[in-house]
């Protein structure tokens, strides 16, 4: 998705306040615009940083990565001028070794943006004029080309980030929209910066080491990986339901009082959720069942579904409050005690707590693929789904014999699905040594956030093959009814997708209904809980 950066959207002004991560997604999916504040002590704040550094210089104070080499070359100093001029320039210009896909548009925008806000807190030693240039990539939406692959997330996302440092000095290259109906591009900057009369900017001491030694891409990434997973927990409930319709389920599993038993809140909205589909009336006499149906308990897949759906909700709060203190942070290294006037070296870069969200975030998001492909393997099988057609099949008995239905979406779910659960080994466990055993300890936070977004990919592909099916079943479960039993909110729901997709008849190749509805999951197209389009 490129997500085109709205002319008329609202402007977030960044004073290094804290930001939450809607915002930062709304600026990275360009529905928000960013300025910084005009605000004579934030202003202020920012430029006592150099100022501090330069009495430092002509003090002859040492300090890492200004006057010093980088990394285990922190042991060479680095004199004169021309040296000190020069040093950031190298940094990134050996950084220059990513590998692998570009990060796509929103990506970048994400990554900037990160970079921007916590830069503003003001410990980083950056000038107003560095904030002003990352400011101006978002404005005119000229985002650098960074390659997703060289990080292993402490000393920060340094090789990706470099890609940022070389692009405000007018290197490499740079996603441009040619105009409003055509896609991003890819550009050199220098041709770019020229055509806007723009001069690269020439890094200060400290600031290229304040643009690489963060956490932004991890970050940025894990932001992403964090608003596709509030949605998706959402939508696979909504599945659910359909299932539970679908396969004439007793509604009763998810009934407020068996779950005020076991108050997790997550999980007890999810069954709320649930109850609010399904229209589900009062609480039955003790030895009730569902009307026609033989079974008191259903299966797990269906019965437990707000017991796995509300893992994630229940852990969204602490990843939230994670992935927000290291938005919100300064994550370089060294920072700058103004008011001290000392210098503070630590291991800020560190992207520990990233990593954990993403490790936990992915095992999560797998489980609902689990969950989804075990109810499609119900609703597609003659033997469980309660007198629907085998694999869900619409054509009509005459043809019955040459008709699939969904049996290949099926296979295919479950390739997904076993895709997913692989990709669930935690990345933060394989820490490596580098660099000359400086960096002995790292958090891979950077490739675990890859690593979510994966494996979210995947989920959202067994989502779109589950809902598909289930609006199906739904379907065929009314027709078998001979009246209208579907209870509202799921109606309406299914009247809003058969806008996008027809019903399955006779056999048809599925992939293109399948990636809208991934785009739509993506696109979080459907407000789920009031039943009507997210436009």
């Amino acid at each position: 998705m490129s997500y085109p950066v709205s002319t008329t959207a609202p402007a977030l002004t960044l004073d290094g306040s804290d930001i939450t991560l809607e915002q930062l997604i709304d600026v990275a999916e360009g529905r928000c615009g960013v300025r910084l504040s005009d605000a004579l002590a934030f202003r202020a704040r920012i430029e006592a940083g150099p100022a501090l550094l330069e009495r430092l210089l002509e003090e002859e104070g040492v300090v890492y990565g200004v006057t010093t080499g980088y990394g285990d070359s922190v042991t060479r100093a680095v004199q004169g001028a021309q040296d000190l001029e020069a040093l950031p320039r190298h940094l990134y210009t050996f950084h220059g070794c990513g590998m692998g896909a570009n990060l796509d548009v929103v990506s970048s925008r994400a990554v900037v943006m990160v970079r921007l806000v916590s830069l503003c807190r003001g410990v980083s030693g950056v000038s107003m004029a560095l904030l002003e240039r990352l400011t101006w990539l978002l404005e005119h939406d000229i985002l650098p080309r960074i390659p997703e692959e060289g990080s292993v997330g402490a000393s920060g996302d340094l090789t990706p980030l470099s890609y940022v440092a070389a692009v405000l000095c007018g290197e490499r290259e740079v996603w441009v929209r040619p105009s409003a109906d055509q896609p991003h591009a890819l550009r050199p900057t220098a041709e770019v910066f020229a055509q806007h009369g723009l001069t690269p900017y020439v890094l200060r001491p400290k600031e290229g080491l304040a643009l690489m030694n963060g956490t932004a891409v991890m970050t940025a990434l894990a932001a992403l990986a964090y608003g596709r997973t509030s949605y998706l927990s959402r939508l696979c409930a909504r599945i659910t339901a359909l299932s539970v319709q679908a396969l004439e389920g007793n509604p009763y599993h998810f009934d407020a009082d068996l779950f005020a038993a076991k108050p997790h809140p997550g999980q007890a909205r999810v069954a709320r959720w649930l109850r609010d589909d399904l229209a589900h009336p009062a609480a039955p006499d003790v030895d009730a069942t569902p009307i026609n149906s033989p079974r008191l308990q259903d299966r797990y897949s269906t019965r437990c579904a707000p017991h796995v759906i509300g893992v994630v909700e229940d852990s969204l709060s602490w990843w939230r409050s994670f992935l927000e203190t290291e938005l919100n942070s300064a994550n370089d290294n060294p920072l700058i005690d103004v008011d001290a006037g000392k210098i503070l070296h630590g291991g800020h870069f560190y992207g520990g707590h990233v990593a954990m969200v993403m490790d936990s975030l992915k095992t999560a998001v797998a489980n609902l693929a689990d969950l989804l492909d075990r109810q499609l393997a119900l609703l597609v099988d003659s033997r469980y789904n309660r007198g629907l057609p085998s694999n869900l099949s619409g054509a009509s008995p005459q043809r019955a014999p040459l008709n699939h239905g969904y049996k290949a979406v099926q296979i295919g779910a479950s390739a997904w699905t076993a895709e997913a659960l692989k990709l669930t080994m935690p990345a933060s466990v394989f820490s490596r040594s580098t660099e000359c055993h400086n960096q002995d300890k790292v958090s891979m936070g950077t490739i675990a956030a890859r690593d979510a977004l994966r494996v979210l990919a995947l989920v959202e592909q067994v989502a779109a093959a589950a809902l598909h099916a289930a609006v199906q079943g739904t379907e065929q479960r009314e027709s078998l009814a001979g009246a209208a039993s579907t209870p509202p909110r799921l109606a309406e729901f299914v009247i809003e997708l058969r806008g996008d997709i027809a019903p399955l008849g006779e056999d048809r190749g599925l992939e293109a209904d399948l990636r809208l509805l991934c785009a739509r999951i993506r696109d979080r197209h459907w407000a789920l809980d009031t039943g009507g389009a997210n436009a």
